[in-house]
């Protein structure tokens, strides 16, 4: 190669050592974010998992008084049949 051509190719080599320097920073910043929102996601699922709502109390707590209903009439019909609860 020339002197002229080495001195031509330099400023492009130089240029795009600086455009795939963006390329990189975007790749590990990408990475990186993706990373941070996975372990978002399982913080949240732990807590989820931790946590009652509202709903799941309620439904817990309708759930109980049906198994209780259940069996006090179980038990009015043993007590009718002379049986012991």
């Amino acid at each position: 190669m020339t002197t002229t051509t080495r001195l031509l190719a330099l400023p492009a080599v130089l240029a795009g050592a600086l455009m795939l320097q963006g390329c990189v920073v975007g790749a590990v910043v990408g990475a990186g974010a993706a990373v941070v929102g996975t372990g978002a996601k399982v913080v949240g699922a732990g807590v989820d998992a931790v946590t009652t709502s509202d709903e799941e109390t309620r439904a817990k707590r309708e759930r109980d008084q049906r198994r209780w209903e259940r069996e006090q009439r179980r038990c009015e019909q043993r007590q009718r049949q002379g049986r012991t609860c």
